[in-house]
């Protein structure tokens, strides 16, 4: 099923879904992005019943604002057997958006090959979004559009070199710079020192 497809009857609507933002929207799917289970969370918050999901492709839920290269990176590494967070807008059966940051549990047969990813998915500070990631993916749509995803990506690669970060080393920073101008308590100066690892586990509860 292609985007196009996915969006016949679908009016675009610039509003944000009403959701419970503590909570963590989780599915599986097969290792070709099947959906094959959702938890009641991803039920409600993209407006879909199960019985709608089961057998569909996860990008059903791909909102038309999203530049085609994040997800191609965030493949590339699911593939290579790599956990990926990335930071995505997801267009529910209404029209509206949700926007999550994503984490993976990869999981392998006795041989090796990958049989399932576990996808768990939390609620991105706005102003993060709005800041930074809105103003970065409109840009890649435009190169997207004009030139291709080659150079979509070849964009996104020199942004983070003149950072000097990995995309994930990005995103961190900027929610542990959000988390730091929300709280000055001693916590968050603790926080700063944790690495990859522990900062996406303290946040999704790993």
């Amino acid at each position: 099923m292609n985007q196009e497809n996915q969006l016949q009857g679908r009016t675009i609507i610039d509003k944000e879904v009403s959701w419970d933002k503590t909570q963590v929207i989780m599915s599986k799917t097969n290792a070709f992005g099947i959906i094959e289970y959702a938890n009641e969370v991803f039920i409600d918050v993209c407006g879909y019943e199960d019985y709608e999901l089961m057998g569909q492709p996860h990008n059903i839920i791909r909102h038309p604002d999203m530049p085609k290269v994040i997800f191609k990176v965030l493949w590339e590494n699911l593939k290579a057997g790599k956990n990926f967070h990335a930071i995505v807008k997801n267009l529910a059966k209404s029209g509206r958006y949700y926007w999550v940051i994503t984490d993976f549990e990869i999981a392998k047969d006795e041989n090796g090959v990958i049989v399932n990813y576990f996808g768990r998915r939390q609620a991105v500070p706005q102003e993060v979004v709005a800041m930074h990631i809105e103003p970065l993916y409109k840009k890649l749509l435009q190169i997207e559009a004009a030139s291709g995803v080659e150079f979509s990506e070849k964009y996104l690669i020199g942004f983070l070199e003149e950072k000097k970060r990995t995309y994930i080393e990005y995103i961190k920073e900027l929610i542990l710079e959000h988390e730091k101008t929300q709280s000055k308590s001693a916590h968050h100066d603790e926080v700063e020192e944790e690495d990859e690892r522990g900062f996406f586990g303290r946040l999704f509860g790993r």
